[in-house]
């Protein structure tokens, strides 16, 4: 079977500027595949050179193993859903959903069946005689789903359609959309700036960083095992620390740092003598005299959030680092002002070559 979508060397320019550098990437039939990174990523520039709004100024997409080249969005095997959902709002629910087929000249008796049947997999059997305006934010989510399910794309591509929506709605709709792509079986292309979303919904994600793909991977792998500085400081929240290997032995390096001799994993294998930085998550982090203190700070801020506790600390250089604790009594946390020794395994540390964007 041949791949859902293939990027084959795909760059994308306008003018001087560089939107997407060097894609390459293959995406499998039924994958819930997302792209993630910051605003002005390249993220939603290539998801709009996959469905053929933007024609690559090198390098080729491949749908289904054919080549878009000169193949328009209307012509290509893929359906949108804009961050706006564009539903129509003088239509009914239904008419939304079965606009497509009417636009393709599907007869009515067909057209309502496959929207009743749409209707039921989107959870709104009951709502598809009311106005768009009359359902909720979740709920038009859902028929802006249907409506780009009814006319059958192999691919669904959405472009960061849940970031109008409140928290709460937000996670509620993660874990809808991720039972929706399970029923119908079809590959979805996901493009958020949002870590949660990708790590909660996808199979793999691909993380750019100005236009480049710095790393594919499942959600484990870009959250615990980074292989580059920025996948590292955007996937989560971590704390890097600056210096310069002395050794290296065994998969881990030894480093000089200001705040003491510190160790951790050097999976891309980084020599002696180069500059580096260590990044150690908040939650490896260990307070006490029992935690094989490594290097001293003071407290600055402590935020009780019931089932886990962010503390600030301020280290001797100035730098600001966080410790995240899970469960514990509220009152035998530590309070702002106190001296903490902080300690962490080394397997829980993780070396990679200094970059300015981490």
């Amino acid at each position: 079977m041949a791949a859902a979508v293939e990027l084959d060397g795909v760059n994308v320019t306008f003018g001087d500027f560089v939107a997407v550098r060097d894609a390459n990437l293959v995406i499998e039939p039924g994958e819930f595949f997302s792209f993630l990174g910051p605003s002005g990523c390249g993220k939603t520039t290539l998801l709009r050179t996959i469905s053929g709004f933007i024609e690559p100024t090198r390098g080729s997409v491949r749908i289904g193993g054919k080549d878009m080249k000169g193949i328009g969005p209307n012509r290509r095997p893929t359906a949108l859903i804009f961050q706006n959902l564009a539903l129509f709002p003088m239509m009914s629910v239904a008419e939304n959903i079965g606009y497509g087929l009417r636009v393709r000249g599907v007869p009515r008796h067909e057209r309502d069946e496959k929207v009743k049947n749409l209707l039921i997999q989107v959870a709104l059997a009951e709502h598809g005689h009311k106005q768009v305006s009359e359902l909720s934010g979740g709920q038009k989510q859902r028929v802006a789903i249907a409506r780009a399910l009814a006319v059958e794309p192999s691919v669904l591509l959405l472009d960061e359609p849940l970031s109008a929506l409140d928290l709460k709605l937000r996670q509620h709709m993660r874990a809808e959309l991720r039972a929706i792509q399970k029923r119908v079986g079809i590959t979805f292309i996901y493009i958020t700036h949002d870590q949660g979303e990708a790590l909660t919904m996808s199979d793999r994600i691909a993380v750019m960083n100005a236009g480049v793909i710095e790393q594919v991977g499942n959600g484990r792998a870009v959250y615990a095992e980074p292989r580059t500085p920025f996948v590292a400081s955007f996937v989560g929240e971590n704390n890097g620390i600056r210096g310069r290997i002395t050794s290296v032995a065994n998969g881990e390096a030894v480093l000089d740092t200001p705040i003491g001799t510190l160790r951790g994993r050097n999976p891309v294998g980084l020599a002696a003598g180069q500059d580096a930085l260590l990044f150690v998550r908040p939650e490896a982090l260990r307070i006490g005299a029992g935690a094989g203190a490594l290097f001293e700070g003071e407290a600055l801020d402590v935020a009780y959030e019931g089932s886990v506790t962010h503390i600030s600390m301020r280290v001797r250089t100035g730098q600001k680092l966080t410790v995240t604790l899970g469960g514990g009594a509220a009152d035998a946390l530590p309070q702002p002002g106190d001296t903490l020794q902080v300690g962490f395994e080394p397997r829980d540390g993780l070396v990679l070559a200094k970059a300015a964007d981490a």
